[in-house]
């Protein structure tokens, strides 16, 4: 039983590795296709990367409904669409010869990948019993190796072997790791997790400004985290290392920078265990603003830790978010919570390929697109003022002497 729940697990973090790492390989594949294919997709940077569009969108869209296929389908059937999906999206791409085939492979792989966060998270946190934060820690740092890793391997795959084959490899890995997962029988998380604790009775006013502040995050903390990540490789490029020749050197750059954000993850989920969400937030929020303000006009290697910094920053906020939604949501409600949590952010993270892509067109820079993401730092610092910071986070058994009577909607399932 344990050792099957070990392995339930290491899926789910793969899973997680997988689905950052397959997003963000367009993000660096472009710049290797404007000199390989410029008859197929012409020689523009930021049209290429819209591309990606309608992958972001229907990754947003398609979590909506997943805490309801969940419920229908059951997670094992979902899981097993994820891998194979988005394997077969990514096959289809690294054989693409116009814009339009392109971009279809790429949106339906996206719709296959909106499959993991609602459901994926939900299991995790069942498995995970008190100790949610170093779970969601470990978790989150498997997805950002994922981000960390995209750039660095699609642009060694692109360089020495074409950009076909940085999609080709990735989809091959989730087509056979989903043979794998086949091979796994149905295994119920929360039985592999013990005894559970009743929810505590969380009074109604708590929970709802807890869930407003989150949908806030969600809105802004989205578009700011596709964002950076989609103008990583290119920031590295124009500052560090414009030559063509040097793209493997920009993936590797944009590795190191967002390796900081995986290892913030690990070290934020274990503080969170210790000390309330909020005062584990607010400092990683405060140092958003002057980043990217700094980000827009520096020069040379000053670029790499202060990517490095904002890496820490906004990946260690996603396990902050995820914890929110475990500390003040029933579990009965959870996966549709996070099915609109996540749709509320991927929603706003669909809006950061067409944003960079036009922002960079029309300055031919990316300073007025890391001022234009400053603004919505600013805006990440008010919602984490706003965080509940309640001692009772700590200690559940206190929330009952917080309200005796009723729990509204923490506690009514």
């Amino acid at each position: 039983m344990r050792n099957q729940a070990k392995r339930q697990i290491v899926f789910i973090n793969t899973a997680h590795f997988l689905n950052h790492y397959i997003l963000l390989i367009l993000a660096t594949a472009v710049l290797g296709m404007v000199g390989q294919a410029p008859e197929a997709f012409g020689r523009d940077y930021g049209p290429i990367l819209a591309l990606g569009t309608g992958m972001f969108v229907l990754y947003g869209l398609g979590a909506l409904p997943m805490g309801w296929l969940q419920d229908r389908f059951g997670r094992k059937a979902m899981m097993a669409v994820f891998y194979f999906g988005t394997g077969a999206g990514l096959l289809v791409a690294g054989v693409a010869t116009t814009p339009l085939v392109l971009a279809l492979a790429l949106a339906f792989m996206g719709a296959c990948a909106a499959i993991y966060h609602p459901i994926g998270t939900a299991m995790l946190v069942e498995a995970a019993g008190d100790k949610v934060g170093r779970s969601m820690g470990i978790n989150g740092a498997f997805g950002n190796i994922g981000v960390a890793c995209a750039p660095v391997v699609t642009a060694l795959l692109a360089a020495k072997a074409g950009w076909h084959v940085a999609f080709l490899v990735p989809g091959l890995v989730c087509l056979g790791i989903g043979l794998l997962w086949l091979r796994e029988e149905p295994y119920d998380m929360t039985k592999a997790a013990g005894p559970q604790k009743p929810f505590p009775p969380i009074p109604p006013a708590v929970v709802r400004r807890a869930v407003v502040v989150l949908m806030a995050i969600a809105s802004v903390s989205g578009l700011v985290f596709n964002a950076f990540s989609l103008l990583l490789p290119k920031l590295m490029q124009e500052r560090l290392a414009s030559n063509p020749d040097l793209l493997p050197v920009v993936g590797m750059l944009a590795f190191l920078a967002t390796l900081c954000g995986g290892l913030t993850q690990f070290t934020v989920g274990r503080m969170i265990d210790r000390r309330t969400l909020k005062g584990v937030f607010l400092p990683l929020a405060v140092v958003q603003l002057p980043c990217l303000v700094a980000l827009a006009f520096v020069q040379g290697w000053l670029v790499l830790p202060l990517s490095a910094l904002m890496a820490a920053s906004i990946f260690g906020q996603v396990t902050v978010n995820e914890t929110m939604t475990a500390r003040y949501v029933a579990p009965a409600l959870r996966a549709k919570l996070y099915s609109i949590r996540f749709t509320v952010g991927f929603l706003g993270a669909a809006a950061a390929s067409p944003l960079v892509g036009y922002l960079h067109e029309a300055t031919g820079s990316l300073a007025t697109g890391m001022l234009v993401l400053a603004g919505f730092g600013a805006v990440t610092f008010i919602c984490a003022l706003a965080f509940p910071n309640r001692p009772e986070e700590l200690r559940p058994e206190l929330w009952a002497k917080a309200q005796p009577a009723g729990a509204g909607l923490a506690a009514a399932e």
